[in-house]
């Protein structure tokens, strides 16, 4: 058996906030945390109970220190993660702003992470995952990046192993023009995709789920369309069904919508590790997305959802 279940490749970032209420152009304090979005998803994952490995690069540096500490807090495998003496790990802000949203001010470019290069990935244990996962964001962050991106997905491919692929297209990182083409290219080599219908249809220009659906065009790759508190849509593979299976969103108060993309991501993918039905799948992402959007912090504890082993099943039975 391998050590790690998942692998999640991609930038973790410290994350710097204003208190709630103020904004950053006026704030004389902050908070520090630590968020990314391969990062979150592996967190999550290991709240549910699965073995998960965050691999990336970060600086050689305090801020460098406090990502390894956070991403590690619930139990995830960060050994490795390279650490870069020339380069910086990656930050950004939030800035809240009432009626408008959240606003993000990234400063990344040049970032340990950013340096990634398909050589990297020859000191992964890629082929013992069961499932690979990275985000769009990866592909932004630099040409080298884009095509470990790649590489990590046909690597996986050659292995046997399954590769997950939400696309989190992110306007502050590139162009639709640079982006589309790129971002479709990872969906279409991927075994699961998910994807916000607000952008697909701003990447793509695409107007409904099945509309995604058939540009993704492969018979073998889900496909997850996610319509923020409406719901989200699951054609799965191989079904030869476009009809799809809907679970529509949980009611829950919004206190920021920033990470629930990846705590559904983390949700649908433990379920689907564990075998569970479509509707099942759709339901624990939507379950782990609520700990997310009650919440100004990116990863929130939801070991509370983690599914019991069949010992603990049985005892509870007994009892």
């Amino acid at each position: 058996m391998s050590d790690h279940e998942v692998l999640c490749l991609g930038e973790a970032m410290v994350l710097v906030a204003p208190p709630p209420g103020e904004r950053l152009a006026t704030a004389r304090e902050a908070a520090i945390r630590v968020a990314g979005a391969e990062s979150n998803v592996a967190q999550y994952l290991a709240d549910l109970g699965h073995r998960a490995m965050w691999a990336s690069r970060v600086g050689q540096d305090p801020l460098g220190d406090q990502v390894l500490a956070a991403v590690a807090r619930p139990g995830v495998d960060v050994t490795h993660v390279e650490r870069d003496p020339a380069a910086p790990t990656g930050v950004y802000f939030k800035d809240p702003t009432p009626g408008h949203g959240t606003r993000v001010h990234y400063y990344r470019a040049g970032s340990a992470a950013s340096r990634l290069t398909p050589a990297y990935l020859d000191r992964l244990p890629v082929s013992s995952a069961r499932l690979v996962h990275l985000s769009g964001t990866t592909a932004a962050l630099s040409d080298s990046c884009a095509a470990t991106s790649t590489a990590l997905f046909e690597r996986a491919r050659a292995a046997g192993v399954l590769r997950s692929f939400d696309v989190n297209y992110r306007p502050a990182l590139w162009s639709t023009e640079k982006a589309a083409a790129p971002l479709l290219a990872l969906a279409r080599q991927a075994d699961v995709v998910l994807v916000g219908l607000d952008e697909a249809q701003q990447v793509w220009g695409t107007s409904t789920a099945e509309d995604i659906r058939e540009l993704i065009g492969s018979s073998s790759v889900s496909v997850v369309v996610k319509d923020a508190e409406v719901g989200a849509t699951l054609f799965e593979a191989g079904t030869g069904t476009e009809t799809g299976t809907f679970v529509p969103a949980e009611r829950v108060e919004v206190v920021e919508p920033v990470g629930a993309g990846d705590a559904f991501a983390a949700g649908y993918l433990s379920a689907w590790l564990r075998g569970a039905s479509p509707a099942e799948r759709l339901r624990l992402g939507h379950r782990v997305a609520a700990f997310a959007l009650g919440s100004v912090d990116d990863h929130v504890d939801a070991t509370s959802l983690r599914e019991p082993t069949p010992r603990a099943r049985q005892e509870r039975a007994v009892r």
